[in-house]
């Protein structure tokens, strides 16, 4: 029995409620009934069912207000909702669906139909479980691999080189302990970078960055030099690498309203993803500014490796790094999903285009500052 798909039916129609439990019993299900939607509650709170079967029309609780009770709980709102009712009205159908209600079955019923759409729910209920299991599955192992990666790397840094401090420091010359110095502060950067993005996610998912924006916000008049400001960090990245790095920003912008240090991660973001990902020497990192139509537009663009098509609507997921196992990359794969959350913050957004083996172009796109409403 306990291998069984559970199914609450919901009736106050004594008879009608027992003849839904015989169809569903015979066709291999275990089920639980409840007269109505107070009793509903009861019954779930003891046992939480695979699909719930309700009626409109009920006596202390209807089964659209049910249907709201359940939802309110974030552990059962996966569980598939069908409505069995005798109202055949069009706008009642249409107010179910616009619920979110799975299904619609009219009374009088065929039980061959009660039957097949049952197990038709079930089964797409089964199929999005386990596609969601995969994909959380997937997730783990990234997290995992990603952060033993980017935990382990710095430390060992900082620990060896440390260490080999600690023992050679009798016998160091002056030219060579800055050498030991520099490689813990190459652990301690990478380190303190990580720690962070792991903050400034916190304050994007609890909503902090956003109040932080609405309080600290102001019109800028400068955000031409705020962007060279934020490029000219990653000259001697980019040129260490053989690229070729440019900006093209018109002299004049028209106002932002925005906080420099968000502007000035976000694009620190496309850009370090830019030079991440370019992995041949001669080509070109641009950084093109326009502004016209109520928004400037800051488009990064590279001739890296690309994206597939296939894999573009992920990129903004946290902890989502493209083809990690063949390349190596450096980051926790929260770039871009902060570089969208931040831009989100002040109105706008970033987009992205690619083409595989041929490079990449991220857009951040804000609104121009029109003035304080009244």
């Amino acid at each position: 029995m306990s291998g069984k798909f559970k199914i609450l039916a919901v009736e106050d129609h004594e008879l009608l409620l027992w003849a839904v439990r015989d169809i569903l019993e015979d066709a291999g299900y275990e089920v639980i009934t409840a007269g109505d939607g107070v009793e509903a509650l009861e019954r779930m709170a003891e046992v939480t069912p695979d699909l719930i079967i309700a009626d409109i029309l009920m006596p202390r609780m209807n089964g659209y207000e049910l249907y709201e009770h359940i939802r309110e709980h974030s552990e059962w709102v996966p569980i598939p909702f069908i409505f069995l009712t005798a109202k055949a009205e069009k706008e009642d159908r249409l107010k179910g669906k616009a619920m979110g209600v799975e299904d619609y079955i009219i009374k009088p019923f065929d039980p061959d139909e009660l039957v097949v759409t049952v197990r038709s729910r079930l089964a797409r209920s089964r199929a999005i479980r386990q596609a969601n299991e995969g994909e959380f599955n997937e997730l783990k192992q990234q997290i995992v691999t990603i952060l033993s990666h980017e935990l382990r790397t710095p430390l060992t840094n900082v620990y060896g080189y440390t260490e080999l401090a600690l023992e050679e420091a009798a016998n160091m010359s002056t030219d060579e302990f800055p050498q030991f110095l520099e490689g813990i502060k190459k652990g301690a950067d990478r380190l303190t970078r990580l720690v962070e993005e792991m903050l400034l996610v916190v304050r994007l998912d609890t909503g902090e960055a956003a109040r932080e924006f609405d309080v600290l916000a102001t019109a800028r008049y400068d955000v031409r030099d705020i962007i060279f400001q934020a490029v000219e960090k990653y000259r001697d990245q980019a040129e260490s690498r053989g690229l070729t790095l440019i900006c093209d920003c018109p002299e004049q912008l028209p106002p932002v309203k925005l906080l420099d240090s968000f502007l000035t991660e976000i694009i620190s973001q496309l850009l370090s993803n830019a030079i991440k990902f370019t992995r041949r020497r001669g080509k070109t990192i641009s950084v093109v500014v326009t502004a016209s139509e109520g928004q400037i537009r800051i488009a990064v663009r590279d001739e890296g490796v690309g994206i597939p098509a296939a894999q573009i609507g992920k990129l903004f997921d946290y902890f989502r790094q493209i083809n990690r196992e063949k390349m190596e990359q450096q980051g926790v794969g929260m770039g871009l999903k902060i570089a969208r959350g931040l831009a989100r913050c002040m109105g706008g957004d970033v987009e992205v285009e690619s083409v595989l083996d041929k490079g990449s172009t991220f857009t951040l796109w804000l609104p121009v500052y029109a003035g304080e409403s009244e």
